[in-house]
């Protein structure tokens, strides 16, 4: 069972940036596309950005596009998330998370797979 820890969140002006970071544990990092969600205070989880397994194809919701870049590092096992441009209505607990398959598509559907979230404020 891989296990996913998440790091880089905290408090950060509105107009700012912070760089996320999930490392992964195991060997099989690079088999699965992988992604980030988000959880603000009272809203379901939602699909923030995913990546393909040598990062080849990425997806994002549309209020990040432009702003947010997922990458991955297979070699260190680990996944990060460039936010930039940050808004208030980016605070939310952000969620590492790893495909069901090797073979899954870049959409909210297919993640199965989750960490225990780093918080990430915004203010105004």
């Amino acid at each position: 069972q891989v296990q996913l820890v998440e790091s880089g969140g905290g408090l950060v002006q509105a107009g700012g940036s912070l760089r996320l970071s999930c490392v992964a544990s195991g060997s099989t990092f690079n088999m699965y596309p992988m992604g980030w969600f988000r959880q603000a205070p009272g809203k379901e989880r939602e699909f923030v950005a995913a990546i393909s397994r040598f990062g080849v194809s990425t997806n994002y919701v549309d209020s990040v596009k432009g702003l947010f870049t997922i990458s991955r590092a297979n070699a260190k096992s680990t996944l990060y998330l460039q936010m930039n441009s940050l808004k208030p209505e980016d605070t939310a607990v952000y969620y590492c998370a790893k495909a069901r398959s090797t073979y899954s598509r870049l959409t909210a559907t297919d993640f199965g797979s989750w960490g225990q979230g780093t918080q990430v404020t915004v203010s105004s």
